[in-house]
């Protein structure tokens, strides 16, 4: 493992004969890969987790989004199909050959022709290894990347059951039992994988602990010292306000973003969205409180302000924006328009990007409880999708990719007369739209 201060390789005998130190430098590591089980971490590892989800240190980030991203990297370990053909041909091989061999000992001591053992061996490989890649296109531990690539091998070893099984069974044994079983095998595969490539919304399971991910945060910055782009908790400070120059309350925002949680609005502001989009950022918990009544004063005074709903894809963050059009603290008695950039369920279920896709008890009974006035606005396939207990967090998407998608979605939307978006509700003069995809 190399030392990320000075860049010298250390093996296990050097690491531990420096007492965890590296043997150069004398600087500490913080993971020791041997002794930390399945997921195995190094240094170097963590700290290009740390570049990529900064932008090389240009971007704040929370530390659920460095959660999920290093849940995908060891996700993507899961399952690798480099190298799947030639491991496949070799077992082919090997396996024909070892275990052919030994049964046709057995089916000798029967007085049976013996070249049906290699070829029962081989057809018992075909059915473990598709039966392997099946059970990877459903499994919530693999990525939907894994899943999709576990469906393209399925076409592959049915197109190489068909080639070489019609090949043997029909010009080499003449056998046409074994014509018709290599046949259905090698259709089934192919039909297994077509059906199942397209498979976009199984939920999926963490390959880590969120606690664990934390202790290992702790333990880099007690070594590395703090992480300069990491965010801390949002703080509501009761007992502070801002005063604003009453130059600087004359001036209102078009555009306004309300989260459903003060980590995303944080998260926002730290990189300076507001500025470079123009636009006022409030979470509707009321983060950030010592400027919050003012910036809603400021808002109100502007006739043609645009509200953007940014939430997550659950029955609470789809409950905002009914929220802010009857609450006397938003936008209740008022003709804003509000915009839904996400996300939804229509969104979550025809994204064809890699969505990140969890499932909960919790959720399942909080989208049972949902009022009418939500239900209403949900198709059938969304309400079946959201009390199966499915959600999407914003956190799961990387920074730089959820501030592009936020900005997509205002973009897409800036003009809505256009079929940009979709009109979906409206009452007491708000018009509400929802955008057709996010990202």
């Amino acid at each position: 493992m190399k030392c990320i201060n000075c860049g010298t390789g250390n093996n296990l005998k050097d690491r531990t004969a420096n007492y965890g130190k590296c043997s150069k430098c004398g600087h500490a590591f913080v993971f020791e890969p041997t002794s930390m089980g399945t997921t195995k971490l190094t240094d170097p590892m963590f700290a290009k987790v740390i570049s990529d989800i900064s932008v090389n240190n240009t971007l704040f980030f929370t530390p659920k989004q460095m959660f999920y991203l290093l849940d995908s990297r060891f996700r993507k370990k899961a399952f690798v199909n480099s190298g799947f053909g030639c491991t496949y041909i070799f077992f082919n091989v090997w396996i024909t050959g070892f275990f052919g061999g030994i049964g046709t000992i057995f089916v000798a001591a029967f007085g049976l022709n013996t070249i049906y053992a290699p070829i029962m061996a081989n057809l018992i490989y075909q059915i473990a290894t598709i039966r392997y890649l099946v059970k990877n296109t459903n499994s919530p531990k693999l990525s939907n990347a894994g899943r999709k690539d576990s469906a393209k091998l399925l076409i592959f070893v049915g197109g190489f059951i068909l080639v070489a099984g019609i090949f043997i069974s029909a010009s080499v044994l003449s056998s046409f039992p074994l014509f018709v079983i290599v046949v259905l095998l090698g259709m089934f595969s192919i039909y297994k994988g077509f059906v199942l490539q397209n498979q976009t919304t199984i939920a999926q399971e963490f390959i880590i602990g969120e606690s664990a991910c934390q202790d290992w945060l702790n333990r880099w910055q007690g070594v590395n010292g703090n992480i300069q782009k990491l965010l801390p908790a949002p703080q509501n400070l009761n007992n502070q306000t801002t005063s604003i120059n009453p130059d600087v309350t004359a001036y209102s925002f078009d555009r306004l973003i309300v989260c459903d949680s003060a980590d995303i609005a944080q998260f926002l502001i730290a990189n300076n969205f507001h500025f470079e989009n123009n636009c006022a950022i409030l979470s509707v918990t009321g983060y950030p409180e010592s400027i919050f009544q003012t910036t809603m004063d400021m808002l109100r005074r502007n006739p043609e302000l645009k509200v953007y709903v940014l939430h997550n894809c659950t029955p609470r963050g789809l409950g905002l924006i009914n929220r802010l059009r009857t609450s006397s603290n938003w936008f209740q008695n008022s003709n804003f328009t509000i915009i839904d950039i996400g996300i939804t369920p229509r969104q979550a279920i025809g994204a064809k990007k890699n969505i990140f896709i969890e499932t909960s008890p919790q959720s399942a009974s909080e989208a049972s409880q949902l009022p009418s006035e939500i239900r209403n606005n949900l198709s059938p396939d969304e309400l079946q999708w959201l009390q199966a207990g499915n959600f999407v967090n914003l956190e799961s998407f990387r920074p730089q990719q959820l501030i592009q998608i936020i900005q997509r979605g205002i973009a897409n939307t800036l003009n809505l007369e256009s079929d940009s978006g979709l009109l979906i509700a409206s009452s007491s003069d708000i018009y509400i739209y929802s955008t057709q995809s996010f990202g």
